[in-house]
């Protein structure tokens, strides 16, 4: 699935009361943005943010952050939730690497839904359930660690668990095809897996956690 440019991209992300325009300025702090002690959820890489945004409005004792690089891709969630009042969610523009400088450990769940793949060998690293995206983990998650992620990509799913399981997560959900599945698992669709499931594609579904 490719999305179009947005016209207007910067000026739709910087003129959004939903935008966090300088997030570091925030750490430590994000109980005062939303006003509330509420657990905070952060998905990498929300895309157009159907999943977050439904997420926020499921639940509004629950605050959600989405961050997402791409600016055409902030723009278009942001066009999808200017007309809707979510008080349980902001937005953040910026690279995943640089949540470390953006949070404490105030972060009680990170959701990784169809992150890019980064399918060759060499790339490992780049996939946000590499162990060096994990140690970042590690400093923003307020007490226990809890990462829940979804996939149409066998390679990516199958390095997911090796690495989890490696760096000590217990597996509380794993799902081979999360669409057909009898157990009563929460599945709030992005828009990739949207069209996937009109394709009857396999999703894979991993709950995973670490209490210490």
């Amino acid at each position: 699935m490719r999305y179009n440019v947005v016209k207007n991209a910067n000026e739709i992300i910087s003129s959004s009361s939903y935008l966090v325009k300088n997030p570091k300025s925030n750490k430590n702090n994000w109980k005062n943005v939303f006003g509330n002690n509420n657990p905070i959820m952060l998905e990498l890489g929300m895309g157009r943010g159907s999943f977050i945004i439904e997420m926020a409005k499921k639940h509004p004792n629950v605050n959600y952050i989405g961050l997402e690089l791409d600016q055409n891709q902030t723009a278009a969630a942001i066009k999808n939730i200017n007309d809707q009042n979510i008080k349980n969610l902001k937005i953040i523009c910026a690279n995943a690497l640089d949540i470390v400088d953006f949070f404490g450990k105030e972060i009680d769940t990170i959701y990784l839904t169809f992150s890019e793949p980064w399918p060759k060998k060499g790339d490992e690293k780049k996939r946000f359930t590499a162990t060096n995206y994990l140690k970042l983990y590690d400093r923003i998650f307020k007490k226990h660690k809890h990462i829940i992620l979804k996939t149409d990509n066998k390679i990516l799913f199958a390095s997911s668990l090796e690495t989890l399981s490696q760096y000590w997560y217990s597996f509380d959900k794993v799902s081979m095809d999360l669409h057909n599945d009898e157990r009563n698992i929460e599945n709030v669709m992005t828009d990739f897996e949207k069209q996937y499931y009109k394709e009857h594609r396999q999703i894979y579904y991993v709950d995973a956690s670490f209490k210490d």
